[in-house]
């Protein structure tokens, strides 16, 4: 009786260990066909930009070359060089930069305010003009294209930053304001009912209270403006009429000739554009992260 008791659980543990031993070893393989797929998810949507960089180091016949390569030989840095000769970069960046950052700072100053005023504060048909202004969500832009074209021309703003700027600090955009509205009802209102018992008002609460706990949203904000402003041509298109007021998307357009188009100079010349953004992105990486987390655009 003492020897078959002994020898249950031996059998037992035994099975047991070699059950979790596969499964370990299904995991570790599961897991290791996931990894090799988003690996090669990854290498398709990096294949362009690694075309473009290896475009940007090469002359032009190694471009039409067939079969084509994707390696330079040799890797000709000087292409870089006689882009910004050919490309005011700097000119197009300073614009750019003016730009993106006026509209940057007005679209996440604006759309925080307005997005506290809707989810801190109590005021009559709030949730009706809260509902107007989602709507307008769902109205092409290219519809209020020619209104504010006249506008802006009466107001004798063209060939100025002013279109592209000025209309940031008006709200920031409905998509930003429900994005921060959404994460300011998530705060406790205790914070608040303290600040306003001390005698704070309510600019007072946004700045000091609710504006600490939103630098993950406001980061998330602040990169898809960033990328947008970046990345905008129609805008400068309609406005920028002047060569030494077109930003760095509009200037890469018109970098091209009627007739032929030096590919080497041109990817060089998107590739500096592409590295700001880059550096901003890595940057902002972590906030931008927990912002995702936080504001829930993971979808989850």
């Amino acid at each position: 009786m003492t020897q078959t008791r002994a020898e249950v659980p031996l059998t037992i543990t035994g099975g047991r260990k070699r059950s979790v031993a596969g499964l370990t070893m299904n995991g570790l393989l599961v897991r290791l066909a996931l990894y090799l797929f988003l690996s090669f998810v990854c290498l398709i949507l990096l294949f362009p930009n690694i075309w473009m960089i290896s475009t940007s180091l090469k002359d032009s016949p190694q471009i039409f070359a067939y079969p084509p390569e994707l390696i330079p030989a040799p890797f000709l840095w000087s292409n870089y060089l006689v882009a910004i000769q050919k490309f005011p970069f700097f000119l197009y960046l300073r614009n750019t930069l003016i730009v993106t950052g006026l509209a940057t700072f007005g679209t996440v100053l604006s759309a925080s305010l307005v997005a506290f005023g809707f989810a801190r504060r109590r005021f009559p048909e709030r949730e009706v003009l809260f509902g107007v202004l989602l709507s307008t969500m769902m109205l092409p832009s290219i519809v209020t294209l020619i209104p504010t074209f006249v506008l802006f021309t009466r107001l004798g703003w063209v060939n100025t930053f002013l279109p592209l700027t000025v209309p940031a600090f008006f709200g920031g955009g409905a998509f930003y304001i429900f994005l921060l509205r959404q994460f300011y009802l998530t705060l406790p209102y205790d914070y608040d009912e303290a600040a306003y018992i001390d005698g704070a008002s309510s600019l007072r609460v946004w700045w000091e209270i609710i504006l600490p706990f939103s630098k993950a949203p406001l980061a998330v904000i602040t990169v898809f403006t960033v990328l947008s402003n970046w990345n905008d041509f129609m805008g400068p298109l309609i406005y920028m009429n002047k060569p030494h007021m077109r930003t760095l998307a509009l200037g890469l357009q018109f970098f091209r000739d009627q007739r032929y188009t030096q590919w080497n100079y041109l990817m060089a010349a998107s590739t500096l554009t592409l590295i700001p953004v880059l550096i901003l992105f890595f940057a902002a990486q972590r906030y931008f992260m927990e912002g995702i987390l936080l504001t829930g655009l993971s979808g989850r």
